[in-house]
């Protein structure tokens, strides 16, 4: 209980910090708009979560696609129940957090907050449910698809749903998306990513339930990978630029947190090692293919969290050694399970995505208008600045 409480506070210590990750990476006029969605965020599905959320995806479980429960909390009452329901809680709640990365300096305040109570019920919850609330996926043939601390229910599912925010809310007004954005604020970007690195130790160690021999093996793989997915990222662009990117050092280290979220508590350090190489050089190959195709997602939600929590998926299935065995050790079935897993969470959030932006701009409109946007969502929706002259 206590390493969970723990664990919770500092899970809940990311969604701050990604909002300064965020808003270092985005134009100085609208700083401040992506540090108050993430903390909007916060507050909204903290109050979502104990009203329905928890129940949609831990309650009693309804052919195994959606919980469901009339009780309060699913009947839960006793402390260590509590304290689960406490630690899920902030996994609800940076979920749809990371997805604003795509969107988040063009969409309507109210329209975003509309947005996070649909879909964290509609897309976050069922898919909780299905890998950890005994859904279907978590009860397969091949056997039950593997997600240590969230890399399909968080990760490929934010990512995947930024995606289609990107292609429904449309491009940024008079912006070069074939070009690098340059980040307003840098140390920003470390300090929110300092923020997520520290944090995740409870995302990823947490998720062992206890302080025990799986969390230590799931922290020290969850910091081998973020290392060495930091360190491939900053050898890539010294590579191509002639000189190492701080920026993307630390965009690196993010998609190495993401890549072994997953497979946290399934693999060796040396495998996590494989795993963050891997996830730089695929996150850096979507991040240039998103340039290509014109794509606006601003801060690459898509390529580093989507694929990379796409690819820890899949690692999983290829490395797990502990407590479950991956392809290397002769268990085909569990990678089929994985595909199915990463498969199923890509067509329905990209679905329901979908239909729940296009409700919304039809009933509230999602984007600001152009002098809005223009200006800035610092000054136009919250009447402020980041930094006074």
């Amino acid at each position: 209980m206590a390493w969970l409480l723990v664990s919770s506070a500092l899970v809940m210590l990311m969604t701050p910090g990604l909002g300064f990750f965020y808003g270092g990476l985005s134009k100085s006029k609208n700083i401040l708009t992506l540090l108050m969605q993430c903390f909007a965020i916060l507050c909204v599905v903290s109050v979502t979560w104990i009203l329905w959320g928890y129940s949609l995806a831990f309650g009693d479980s309804i052919s195994g696609y959606l919980g469901w429960s009339t009780s309060y909390l699913a009947g839960v009452s006793d402390a260590e129940g509590l304290v689960f329901v406490i630690f899920q809680m902030m996994f609800a709640i940076i979920t749809p957090a990371l997805i604003v990365g795509a969107m988040g300096d063009r969409i309507k305040f109210s329209s975003l907050i509309a947005f996070v109570v649909l879909w964290s019920a509609l897309v976050y919850s069922p898919v909780a449910h299905w890998v950890w609330g005994g859904g279907w996926l978590s009860t397969l043939g091949s056997g039950a698809a593997l997600d240590f601390a969230g890399g399909t229910v968080v990760h490929i599912n934010a990512g995947f749903a930024a995606l289609v925010a990107v292609y429904v809310i449309g491009n940024r007004k008079g912006v070069d998306t074939t070009k690098e954005d340059t980040p307003s604020n840098v140390p920003y970007v470390i300090l929110g990513t300092a923020l997520l690195w520290f944090g995740w130790f409870g995302f990823n160690a947490g998720s062992a339930l206890a302080a025990d021999g799986i969390a230590a093996g799931a922290f020290l793989a969850t910091n081998t990978a973020a290392a060495a997915a930091a360190l491939t990222m900053m050898f890539i662009t010294w590579k191509k630029n002639g000189k190492p990117s701080i920026v993307m050092t630390a965009v690196g280290a993010v998609a190495g947190l993401v890549a072994i979220t997953p497979a946290a508590g399934f693999v060796t350090a040396p495998a996590s090692i494989v795993i963050g190489v891997g996830v730089s050089v695929i996150s850096w190959f979507c991040i240039d293919l998103r340039r290509k195709r014109g794509l606006d997602d601003a801060l690459d939600v898509w390529a580093v969290h989507g694929m990379g929590g796409l690819w820890g998926a899949l690692a999983t299935g290829i490395f797990a050694t502990i407590g479950a065995t991956g392809l290397l050790g002769g268990n085909s079935a569990q990678f089929v399970s994985q595909i199915i897993a990463v498969v199923a969470t890509i067509v329905y959030t990209s679905v329901l995505t979908f239909i729940i932006l296009k409700v919304i701009d039809q009933v509230l409109g999602l984007r600001v208008s152009d002098a809005d946007e223009k200006t800035g969502l610092d000054e136009s929706i919250f009447g402020e600045k980041a930094f006074s002259e």
